[in-house]
């Protein structure tokens, strides 16, 4: 009859075996397993099996985490902007819950990630998480919410250097494609909420080169200088200059002006970003809507000869002679 320690050895020694036996497994299976099965398999259904791995080193690398911004400063993020169009192309079925609209001038349903939503995608054999977020703050009792939107990308951080240098440039690219195939004239202007902000819609306006009145030699003019204008973007960077172009246009109420803006808009499919400068109180906030307008878009300034003036509020409380001029805008400018 065999003795407790005859029993106990015999176990300790069944233990020791198959603690060899699942350490061998577990390094297959983080050595032979491809980079895509494994991180499905691990990531999503036994995450037992992860905390194994991580126990033995030989599990999943820590997460490394990009927030991206819709803004930098006062100016637009490019990456935020990017992300907003490349991301809807990526929803799959564990997405749970995302916006759709349409209106009247778009073809197709517009799909974007809804708060707190999640995408996953992978690229080059690297499962990178997005996940959208919409926060609302109030800093002073007495002001309105400011809205603070941002992206957070999570990926392994050993992929951190693949992530920025050739994921992201990717995304951009493909951003770039998606918003020439599928782009929808928007009109931005700066809304009654506090505080003041731009806020866009549809250009609903139907004037294109065919169908506004205007002498056939005119309208070639604008045209030929508009495309001249397109084709020299790389001659102004190369001299120093701003890429613009200024249009000075006058009349009487009824006269076509704002049927040609829409025109060159649909034309060009520039947004229009629309500045009445009673709606600004100082010459800071001017210098803030401007930067936070979008490459590629065309800025009306209405009544310019009005010769509106801002005031700067705390240049007052130092001294009487606030008032500064604004300009030299007019018209439209290309930016």
């Amino acid at each position: 009859m065999a003795s407790i320690f005859d029993i106990a050895s015999r176990f300790l020694s069944t233990s020791v075996s198959l603690a060899g036996i699942l350490m061998l497994i577990l390094s297959l299976a983080s050595e032979v397993i491809l980079d895509p099965l494994k991180t499905y398999f691990f990531d999503y259904h036994v995450s037992f099996f992860e905390y194994l791995l991580a126990l033995f080193h030989c599990g999943p690398s820590t997460k490394l985490t990009l927030v991206i911004n819709e803004k930098r400063y006062m100016s637009r993020n490019e990456v935020y902007d990017a992300a907003e169009l490349y991301l809807p192309t990526k929803i799959g079925p564990k997405t749970k819950r995302v916006r759709l609209s349409k209106t009247t001038s778009e073809e197709n349903f517009a799909i974007s990630m809804d708060n707190g939503e999640e995408i996953v995608d992978i690229f080059e054999e690297i499962q990178l998480k997005w996940r959208y977020k919409c926060e609302h703050t109030q800093t002073h009792p007495n002001e309105g919410f400011t809205e603070e939107k941002f992206f957070e990308l999570t990926f392994r951080n050993k992929f951190k250097d693949q992530v920025v240098a050739v994921y992201l440039p990717h995304v951009l690219a493909r951003a770039e494609q998606i918003k020439e195939e599928n782009k929808v004239v928007k009109i931005y202007s700066v809304g009654s909420r506090k505080p003041p902000r731009w806020s866009s819609a549809i250009l609903e306006h139907p004037a294109t080169f065919d169908t506004v009145a205007m002498a056939s030699e005119q309208k070639k003019m604008i045209i030929d200088d508009l495309e001249r204008f397109l084709s020299r973007r790389a001659f102004f960077k190369k001299v120093g200059k701003p890429w613009k172009r200024g249009y000075l246009l006058y009349g009487p109420p009824g006269t076509g002006k704002w049927s040609l803006i829409a025109a060159m808009a649909n034309y060009l499919k520039f947004d229009i970003y629309d500045l009445e400068l009673a709606s600004i109180k100082s010459s800071s906030k001017l210098r803030k809507f401007l930067l936070s307008t979008t490459s590629r878009s065309i800025l009306v300034i209405e009544d310019i000869d009005c010769g509106i003036q801002v005031q700067d509020r705390k240049i007052q409380s130092e001294s009487d002679n606030s008032k500064v001029k604004v300009g030299p805008f007019f018209g439209f400018e290309f930016d």
